[in-house]
């Protein structure tokens, strides 16, 4: 009776320990993931933003005259001062 509660203890002891290794590794595949993720939309976002401002330096000083039913994305206000 001494002999199979110690084998079964062992093997107890082994699935916790294996149960641990492999919410762990689990953990960090998530982890690996979510990085990739965020780095993705970073690279998208910095994507956009050098788009947009080479847009701005090759447009600078230019003017636009819009159209009806143009997109409102070109529109820039500025304020008005009286002389």
């Amino acid at each position: 009776m001494l002999e199979a509660s110690v084998t079964g203890l062992v093997r107890t002891l082994l699935i916790i320990i294996g149960v641990f290794v492999l919410l762990r590794f689990l953990g960090q595949l998530i982890n690996a993931k979510r990085n990739m993720e965020e780095e993705r939309k970073l690279n998208a976002q910095q994507r956009k933003f050098n788009q947009e401002k080479e847009r701005k330096r090759k447009n600078l000083g230019k003017t636009s005259v819009l159209k009806k039913g143009q997109g409102s994305d070109n529109i820039e206000d500025v304020d008005y001062e009286e002389m």
